[in-house]
C-alpha cells in the first residue's frame, strides 16, 4: 500500500485515488453474497428499484431508455457491508485523502444489467448533498470486474479543482460540460475488491454496460468530521462516524 502522502499528494492533484484489492478472499465473497441477497429481498418485496435518469443530456448518449438497480444505506441490510465500511485498510486510504475523523453520509447499490446497462453523463455529485466545506468524497466498492465495456467510472483527472460548477447534475443542459464529453474521460478499469476514491466535485460519468455480465458496486459518500450538510438537504444521511469523531453532531440531528 502506498503511503498516507503519496495517496494524499495524488488525490489532491487528481481528484482521484483507485486503491487496488482492499477486499479479497473470504470478505469479498461475503459481500458479494449479501449485494445478491439484497437485491433478491427488494425483488421479493417489490422494491427493485430500477431507476432511469432522465434528461437532454442523458438522452443524446443514448441513456433514456436503460436501468440500473439501487437502494440506499446497504449497511442497514447487512452486517458484513457495515463491517466493510469500518475495515481499517479501507478507512486508513480514506483518512489519507479526509483525515482522521470521518463521518459517513450514505452508502447506495448499484447493478449496472448486462447488455443495456445505463450509463451517466459527466456530473458533479456536489449538488445532491453539498457539504458546508465540500469535504464529501466517494468511495466506490467493486465486487464485479468494471471494465470500459462493463461500463466503468470515467473521469476528468483534475477537474476537482473546478469548484462548485453550476448546473451540472446531469439532467439539464450545461455549456460547462460541452467541454467534457464522456468520450474523452478517463477509464477507471476495476477489478473485484478494489476500490475508487473522489471528490464530488470531479466530473465524472460512465457508459452502458454492453457486456454480458453485471456491474456491481457500492458507494460510499463520506465526509470530514468537522464538516456538515449544508440545512435543508433531504438527501439519506446516516451520520454514522466511521474513525474519530463527528464535530458537528448534536441531540436534534443524532434523534433524527
Amino acid at each position: 500500500m502506498p503511503s498516507p502522502h503519496t495517496i494524499k499528494t495524488f488525490f489532491q492533484e487528481n481528484g482521484y485515488y483507485v486503491a487496488r484489492g482492499l477486499f479479497s478472499g473470504a470478505t469479498l465473497k461475503e459481500l458479494t453474497r449479501d449485494f445478491d441477497r439484497i437485491v433478491r429481498q427488494l425483488t421479493r418485496a417489490g422494491e427493485l428499484n430500477s431507476a432511469q435518469w432522465s434528461g437532454e443530456r442523458q438522452a443524446k448518449i443514448g441513456g433514456a431508455k436503460s436501468t440500473i438497480t439501487h437502494t440506499h444505506n446497504v449497511q442497514c441490510y447487512s452486517a458484513a457491508w457495515l463491517r466493510a465500511i469500518q475495515a481499517k485498510p479501507f478507512l486508513n486510504v480514506t483518512e489519507a485523502i479526509l483525515g482522521p475523523d470521518i463521518v459517513l453520509h450514505h452508502t447506495k447499490l448499484f447493478q449496472k444489467p448486462a447488455g443495456n446497462g445505463m450509463p451517466f453523463t459527466m456530473h458533479q455529485d456536489w449538488s445532491y448533498f453539498p457539504s458546508v466545506k465540500d469535504s464529501m468524497i466517494a468511495a466506490v466498492i467493486h465486487i464485479s470486474p468494471a471494465t470500459d465495456k462493463m461500463g466503468c467510472l470515467r473521469v476528468y483527472p483534475g477537474s476537482h479543482k473546478l469548484g462548485r460548477a453550476a448546473h451540472t447534475g446531469g439532467q439539464e443542459p450545461c455549456a460547462l460540460l460541452d467541454q467534457y464529453p464522456l468520450d474523452n474521460a478517463t477509464p477507471l478499469e476495476a477489478d473485484p475488491g478494489d476500490v475508487v476514491f473522489f471528490h464530488y466535485f470531479t466530473l465524472h460519468g460512465s457508459k452502458h454496460n454492453r457486456s454480458k455480465r453485471l456491474r456491481k458496486t457500492v458507494l460510499v459518500q463520506m465526509h470530514a468530521g468537522d464538516d456538515e450538510i449544508e440545512p435543508g438537504n433531504t438527501h439519506p444521511n446516516a451520520r454514522l462516524t466511521l474513525r474519530g469523531w463527528n464535530h458537528r453532531i448534536n441531540r436534534g440531528l443524532a434523534n433524527t
